[in-house]
């Protein structure tokens, strides 16, 4: 598989003003995570990743991440400080999952009480660097999708049950696209051996429930997000010549609906899409600078049918941090 996370790439020395540091035991189950920071510091030319992994709460406290390890180790043992370790944050910004001691972990934010991930989940294969593992949760942190970047591509892809601590394979050339709303499916695409692109939706058992070779107009666009019945995967199209448009993909008709204008400002870009149980999606956008440079973030429910959204949550950002990531990547 390939990571799913995207946002958090583009957000590299950027990040939202903080507000005091907390500790754990501060946060409240009605205080969920906004977004995962590292700071930057300088060294010779350029920056590197430093200090502690942060949670800033919607509430605007800030809360570190002990023991969280900010740099990769390589399968021989070598840490690499140039770079980070990834993070992942469920959807509804209660739990939030990382490398801690060698192995993954996932810790509720309200509590601060951190787990491994169950059976022998938690350690990496041999041959595997933290570098070559991606993790995402599911929306609501009940299970955790955990990929290895093998060079031979044959290590299967996990879907864990952490309540439980069933695990579920996934095939290795599948790219995760994201879980559906309640978590029961999940989107994932491939390239074909006739180089076109392949959608599948797998329930959360690792059974295949869905699957089609998928139009250009769906393939060659993002952000996407799959519905809660495993079928219907919505998709921002956008393009130089006109603004953002909402389009829905019909998986088992291989179906494409008319497109729908969206209501975002002109100097917003979409980032990320989601549905929730109740058939309304959430649009992550982002702004940027005079310099290019992203300098703010933005989160609005968005009408499948009409396209018009409403401001659910913003915030600015700073300078100085190397990376960041938010709810549901």
């Amino acid at each position: 598989m390939r990571p799913s996370h995207g946002f958090a790439v583009l957000a590299v020395a950027a990040v939202a003003a903080t507000g005091m540091i907390a500790t754990p035991a501060a946060a409240t189950t009605d205080d969920p995570a906004r977004y995962a920071w590292l700071k930057s510091c300088p060294r010779g030319d350029g920056s590197v990743p430093c200090g502690s992994w942060m949670l800033t709460l919607r509430s605007g406290k800030t809360v570190k991440l002990p023991g969280a390890q900010v740099h990769p180790r390589s399968a021989d043992g070598k840490v690499d400080r140039t770079t980070s370790n990834s993070i992942s944050i469920s959807n509804d910004g209660r739990f939030v999952n990382y490398f801690k001691g060698g192995g993954l972990v996932v810790r509720e934010v309200s509590s601060g009480k951190v787990r491994p991930l169950p059976g022998g989940t938690a350690s990496l294969p041999k041959g595997i660097g933290q570098s070559d593992v991606d993790t995402t949760l599911s929306p609501d942190g009940s299970a955790i999708v955990v990929d290895y970047y093998d060079t031979a591509n044959r290590l299967p892809t996990l879907v864990v049950n952490l309540k439980t601590g069933e695990t579920a394979k996934l095939p290795p050339k599948n790219s995760l696209m994201g879980f559906s709303p309640s978590g029961k499916y999940l989107l994932t695409s491939r390239f074909t051996e006739d180089n076109i692109t392949e959608f599948t939706v797998f329930d959360a058992e690792g059974n295949r429930t869905a699957s089609q070779v998928i139009p250009q107009i769906v393939s060659n666009n993002a952000p996407v997000a799959l519905a809660d019945d495993g079928n219907t995967v919505a998709l921002v199209i956008s393009s130089e010549s006109s603004r953002p448009r909402l389009r829905t993909y019909d998986l088992s008709a291989d179906t494409v609906s008319e497109a729908i204008g969206i209501g975002m400002p002109k100097d917003e870009t979409a980032q990320r899409l989601s549905w929730d149980a109740a058939g309304s999606l959430t649009l992550w956008t982002s702004r940027s600078d005079q310099e290019g440079e992203l300098d703010s973030a933005v989160k609005r429910t968005l009408n499948a049918e009409t396209g018009s959204t409403r401001k659910l949550d913003s915030f600015r950002l700073r300078k100085n941090v190397w990376v960041w990531w938010l709810p549901g990547e």
